[in-house]
């Protein structure tokens, strides 16, 4: 097996893992309630192939340059499940709101990605250590 095929594999089982671990402790800073199902806390810092993708075209569309990864899933309830990476280490309330609205504002414009039922949004450090998890239902 060829090194970068073997890379690969390890990465996708990593982060298969840790998916699938479900592991709780981190806060939900966007509702009162705790989001339905509890993701990973930590994450490999290496976006996905797709993540990396839509997060060029975020960047292409004036977006920030430090966000390296974009993944939309679906989430409890059909809603939006978005994973954003960052190199940005700055994990303060006003650097997640400008994060925040700029990556829903570039998805929506740019993705056609309807936010109208709410979306669930996890944002990963440099690191790979959740720093924002927000829960957006209604």
């Amino acid at each position: 097996m060829k090194k970068s095929t073997r890379t690969a594999t390890l990465l996708a089982c990593v982060t298969g893992a840790l998916v699938l671990s479900g592991c709780a402790g981190a806060q939900d800073h966007g509702s009162a309630r705790a989001p339905a199902t509890a993701g990973p806390t930590a994450t490999t810092t290496v976006a996905p192939a797709d993540a990396a993708r839509v997060a060029e075209r975020y960047k292409q569309h004036g977006g920030a340059r430090e966000v390296y990864g974009i993944q939309k899933g679906t989430g409890p309830g059909g809603v939006p499940l978005l994973t954003v990476w960052t190199h940005d280490a700055n994990d303060s309330a006003q650097a997640f709101e400008r994060l925040k609205g700029s990556v829903t504002g570039f998805l929506e414009r740019e993705e056609e990605l309807s936010l109208s039922r709410g979306y669930l949004l996890d944002v990963f450090g440099p690191d790979g250590s959740l720093q924002h998890r927000l829960d957006a239902r209604p």
